[in-house]
């Protein structure tokens, strides 16, 4: 039976416009999906052509991927324009405003040729995490983070975008950025339970996906691996106890948070073994063409790993009729681009007449 092992792997990779070089990759591995960054976006209609190009490679719907969370991670910031912070937005204390904000970013991912945003970010703004997440997180206040949330959501639907919550089980603890080392989070489940996982619980039916950190929880797995290693985090927790039913991916299996623990390899068996679905690596071909074969052989090898990776093949893949839109999206014009880029900074003026206007009343 196919195994269909590519639909585990949203891959990540450099350039502005289809090579010979990428096409190859691109159809030796059949993923899931691919995520452009700001290194590969130069123009609106150049990427809604890479997109479009990078579909014509792969057999199957891709996920077009980014992160766009506005502030800090904003990659059309240099094409259409700079979208206002999470915590800028929440701020404002409007709910109406909050579904604006993912109404806007969806409206921009769309016309851009995107179908997933990797937002909005779940993490409580504790103290301890500020100098990493700063305006990523928008309060150390579960029920509020999860008010901000469901709104951000439902406008990212309404445009016909696929959210994601992170960083599953949380960040809002962690002193140190999993993009270079991986942070230790003291903390037992059960305060886990009544904080950072309330978004998670709460949110369960409403979130496509969820991305699991690369932060390690000791007092819950009794080990320093990283969560989105752990059969404990995903497979007991999240899948089970919490009863979430969307795609699991890895946060980027590049980042040194997870190749602490292991080559990339490992990283990629590691997580489809504890009961994830989705690995990204975002960057260097090597890791990806590593990665996928470590998988076809440990499948060849080992026959309970088999059935967990037809098991998520058949969950992306059944997610994907369901949930991708048919419809095709035209190339935006320079007057859609001129619409969006209005549109994003009469929402910005409005956030700060918003904020002013609560901060008088106060």
């Amino acid at each position: 039976m196919k195994l269909n092992i590519g639909q585990l792997l949203i891959i990540g990779f450099d350039g502005i416009e289809m090579s010979p070089r990428l096409a190859a990759l691109l159809a030796k591995i059949q993923p899931a999906g691919v995520i452009l960054f700001a290194r590969n976006i130069t123009g609106a209609a150049q990427t809604h052509a890479l997109l479009r190009e990078c579909q014509k490679c792969v057999a199957t719907p891709l996920f077009t991927c980014l992160d766009l969370e506005g502030g800090t991670v904003d990659r059309f910031r240099n094409v259409i324009g700079s979208a206002p912070s999470p915590a800028e937005v929440f701020a404002t204390g409007s709910r109406t405003l909050f579904r604006k904000h993912g109404r806007v970013i969806g409206e921009n991912c769309r016309a851009l040729g995107f179908n997933v945003d990797f937002a909005p970010v779940l993490d409580l703004a504790y103290e301890a995490s500020r100098s990493v997440m700063s305006s990523r997180a928008v309060s150390a206040d579960p029920k509020q983070v999860v008010a901000y949330a469901r709104e951000f959501l439902r406008g990212l639907r309404e445009s016909g975008v696929l959210g994601c919550g992170k960083h599953f089980p949380g960040l809002g603890e962690a002193t140190l950025d999993t993009h270079h080392e991986l942070p230790s989070v003291e903390k037992p489940l059960r305060k886990l339970w009544e904080q950072d996982l309330v978004p998670y619980r709460l949110l369960r039916r409403e979130l496509p996906f969820v991305m699991v950190s690369h932060a390690a929880y000791p007092a819950v797995t009794k080990e320093r691996t990283p969560a989105s290693l752990s059969k404990k985090w995903i497979a007991d927790i999240l899948r089970k106890k919490i009863g979430y039913r969307g795609l699991i991916c890895s946060d980027d299996l590049e980042m040194g948070g997870v190749l602490a623990a292991g080559p990339i390899e490992q990283a990629m068996i590691g997580h489809i073994r504890a009961g994830g679905d989705l690995g990204l690596i975002c960057h260097q071909e090597d890791f990806i063409l590593r990665a996928h074969e470590a998988v076809v052989r440990e499948a060849e090898r080992d026959g309970r790993f088999a059935r967990r990776v037809r098991e998520s093949a058949r969950r992306v893949l059944a997610f994907k009729e369901k949930s991708l839109a048919k419809r095709r999206i035209p190339a935006p014009s320079s007057a859609r681009v001129e619409k969006l880029t209005r549109q994003l900074w009469e929402f910005g003026e409005e956030i700060r007449l918003a904020t002013f206007a609560r901060e008088e009343r106060a």
